[in-house]
């Protein structure tokens, strides 16, 4: 037998190959199917199935792709309806691959179908759980990104179907079973995950809160409840994506992969439905880029990024990325939705530079200098998230996340200030988002709370 946890950074993701006996099974697959085509051909396997945890919200799946590639049968758990052929299968059912078993654990709370697979190994031994968004490593999945497939369905409701889906399916099995879980440090998907990509169930029933066989429903519910900011906006057309259907990788690559010169470039962006993301570094960014464009950085979590910030996966998206990553930049959009690249600039940045069209900047400050001029009337605006902020900040700064900028534009202020995050990267996103509404008083803190921190400025902690 063969398992590998196939983990994505950017988007705090991972997927899973499993082979045995010339049949292989791939679970939560990534839109970008061939890694695991050529894992199965290495192997002389064939691909039989392809199994999802329930339908995903923060991207979107290669499900349709492998199976039209391989031949596989797509497999959900009960009450998931898609829009196209799969097996829908009852709990407790059980698959075969090889000479494994997958046995089938409906275990609704953080959707209505979300289903975690349990794994034997050629002997028969429970070995490894997938348990999708239903158990993290120290955390549990979010309870409220199902409440529009029905109208009386809660998050009291959902949390409360989780608690019972822990306790009735997961407690009960054995302690060195392998956690394997869709997400990390970083996803949405959930509130207090760990960086840690898998774990033994016994060692999270010590660590996990979800798994306190103290706590009770009503305190689970609570605490699972407690702090839960709102999901992103991409979120739900992710979910309708993955559950009616999408076009093929391959497609979207062959209609955006369209190599446009500077003056088509400047052309193809006048309509007003059309957006410029610059997706070089944040230091190339703020140097120089063109007027109106947004950045988003490859350097970064991008994909999450785009969604949170660009919201509609229709946006029509022209690109400007470092020569020799449009392909990777287009795929990683594709990741989470994002289809509608009408192509990029050719030659690069550079060469909007050389056909001496406009070019625009954010002025940045390094953190020695920022020290220097904060005072008790310099405005600042920090990006990160409230739990950043509480650890430590900059005396009287404003608190406005970048993860809910477009809700909070107009409480950015109207005059000169600094924004920083903890890096740099993320308060060039909200300085970029900003300039292209019109506001241009940000001013950017190089290097952000990591380079304030350094200048031993005092910070206040809440």
């Amino acid at each position: 037998m063969v398992i590998r946890q196939i983990y994505t950074p950017c988007l705090a993701q991972a997927s899973y190959f499993l082979a045995s006996d010339g049949e292989a099974a791939v679970f939560d697959p990534l839109r970008e199917t061939q890694s695991y085509i050529a894992e199965a051909q290495q192997l002389n396997a064939e691909v039989k199935y392809v199994f999802e945890t329930h339908f995903h919200a923060d991207f979107v799946s290669g499900h349709l792709d492998l199976a039209a590639k391989t031949g596989a049968t797509i497999v959900y758990g009960p009450n998931a309806a898609p829009s196209f052929d799969a097996l829908i299968a009852s709990d407790s059912q059980e698959f075969f691959v090889g000479k494994c078993k997958i046995k089938v654990l409906h275990t609704p709370g953080h959707t209505l179908e979300s289903s975690c697979y349990l794994i034997h190994d050629e002997d028969g031994k429970p070995t490894f759980l997938i348990t999708g968004d239903t158990l993290f490593i120290g955390d549990v999945g979010r309870p409220d990104l199902a409440q529009d497939t029905a109208a009386d369905l809660t998050s009291e409701i959902l949390a409360g179907m989780l608690y019972d889906s822990l306790h009735t399916k997961i407690w009960p099995l054995p302690d060195d079973l392998v956690i394997y879980p869709s997400h990390g440090a970083g996803s949405a998907c959930g509130k207090n995950m760990s960086k840690e990509t898998f774990d033994t169930l016994g060692h999270q029933k010590q660590v996990n809160y979800a798994l306190n066989p103290n706590l009770s429903r009503e305190g689970f519910i609570a605490e699972l409840l407690d702090g839960l900011a709102n999901p992103p906006a991409y979120f739900p057309q992710n979910v309708f994506l993955n559950a009616k259907g999408y076009d093929a990788l391959d497609h979207v690559l062959e209609k955006s992969l369209n190599p446009l010169s500077a003056d088509a470039f400047r052309t193809a962006a006048e309509p007003a439905d059309v957006l410029i993301l610059d997706v070089r570094h944040e230091t190339e960014f703020t140097t120089a880029h063109i007027p109106g464009s947004i950045f988003i950085g490859l350097n970064g979590t991008f994909a999450p990024w785009v969604g949170s910030v660009l919201e509609d996966v229709n946006r029509k998206l022209l690109l400007v990325t470092p020569v020799g990553k449009e392909q990777e930049a287009i795929t990683r959009l594709a990741r989470v939705g994002f289809d509608g690249v009408i192509g990029y600039l050719d030659g690069g940045f550079d060469s909007w530079q050389a056909a001496g069209f406009e070019t625009d900047f954010i002025e940045n400050i390094s953190p020695e200098a920022f020290a220097e001029v904060l005072s008790e009337e310099t405005t600042v605006v920090d990006a990160r998230k409230p739990s950043e902020y509480q650890s430590g900040h900059v005396n009287n700064a404003l608190n406005l996340p970048l993860d809910s900028i477009n809700s909070a534009i107009h409480a950015f202020p109207k005059s000169k200030f600094y924004v920083h995050c903890a890096g740099g990267y993320r308060s060039v996103i909200a300085a970029s988002v900003l300039k292209k509404n019109g506001n241009h008083h940000a001013v950017n803190v190089l290097l952000g709370m990591n380079g304030i921190r350094k200048t031993e400025l005092p910070l206040v902690s809440v």
